[in-house]
């Protein structure tokens, strides 16, 4: 079982959570090519270790989370919002 930290909720167990796939992909413009969006949507690697995942907690506040988990253990390293300026809220910042 993974017990995904939210920043709103507090600990809660992954079922109410939301696989979103991977978060460190940046998608191409609307406009790009074909081959373009075929790359960014379906060619992945298999990462086995850390890695930064996208999740929505949809049982509960409903925010978008990155969470960076280790794909083998489960261990959880960080989890933020994925929106940069919420997250900076969050951190104090403005």
């Amino acid at each position: 079982m993974i017990r995904i930290p939210c920043p709103f909720c507090g600990p809660r167990d992954h079922a109410e959570f939301s696989y979103g796939g991977d978060g460190s992909i940046t998608y191409p413009a609307l406009d790009a090519p074909l081959e373009a969006w075929h790359d960014a949507v379906f060619l992945r690697v298999n990462i086995c270790g850390r890695q930064v995942e996208t999740w929505q907690h949809v049982h509960g506040c409903r925010l978008w989370l990155k969470v960076e988990r280790d794909t083998m253990s489960h261990e959880i390293y960080s989890v933020t919002p994925a929106d940069p300026a919420l997250a900076k809220v969050l951190e104090g910042g403005e």
